[in-house]
């Protein structure tokens, strides 16, 4: 389970560096309005959990970004909004941003760049030019490189974020999403990303993909 406490610490630590020089509500008040959405009860995958992995992968990345406040705040709201059944969540979620920031004091251009960062988490396809973007998406895509019985469970848990869906429109979903990735030159834009991860994450998700390719066991 996640440290919500380190968590809380993590957000003060992260936005109070931030914040331009006026006296601005508690910093904690948005802190935990966030960890309560990403607590919602419709999440599985898209958890606290995920968060504090995201936040504990850009740490292993700083050493790319050009701004790893920005890149840090875009990690607490890339799917601060997240509704299974809707495809709005990265731009619903990029829009709290650009409210949320400059009323807890952050300037308008870095809740700007931040709400720029979130919306590249649609297509995980940052430019060659863009080491923020390459930083978030790297790290957000991380788990794709997780070991046999960790991707097991986030794959099994993204399975039950959509238990609504149908099983076949599943496996043609998740199959589109899998091929998606797998045609991206490179899964991971960062040097660190590139030789730690790439090969892993491919392995995976050729392998999940071969396994929504077998044919589904007849229902009794």
């Amino acid at each position: 389970m996640a440290d919500l406490d380190d968590l809380r610490d993590r957000w003060l630590r992260t936005l109070l560096p931030a914040r331009d020089g006026a006296c601005h509500p508690d910093p904690y008040r948005y802190g935990d309005a966030l960890l309560k959405r990403w607590s919602e009860p419709q999440r599985h995958y898209h958890t606290v959990e995920h968060l504090a992995a995201v936040l504990r992968h850009i740490d292993e990345l700083e050493q790319y970004a050009r701004n790893p406040v920005a890149v840090r705040l875009a990690a607490w709201f890339h799917d601060a909004v997240y509704l299974p059944d809707r495809s709005t969540n990265e731009e619903r979620s990029a829009r709290l941003a650009e409210r949320a920031l400059p009323e807890a004091g952050v300037p308008e251009a870095l809740a700007a760049e931040v709400a720029r960062l979130v919306r590249l988490t649609v297509s995980h396809d940052p430019a060659d030019d863009d080491p923020d973007g390459q930083v978030l998406c790297d790290a957000d895509l991380a788990v794709l490189a997780a070991p046999p019985s960790a991707y097991a469970a986030y794959t099994a848990a993204v399975r039950e974020e959509y238990h609504f869906v149908p099983s076949d429109a599943f496996r043609a979903g998740r199959s589109a999403i899998l091929r998606q990735l797998l045609a991206l030159p490179r899964l991971f834009r960062t040097p660190y990303g590139q030789e730690k991860w790439e090969a892993t994450a491919r392995y995976n998700l050729t392998s999940e993909l071969e396994m929504l390719s077998l044919p589904s066991a007849p229902s009794t």
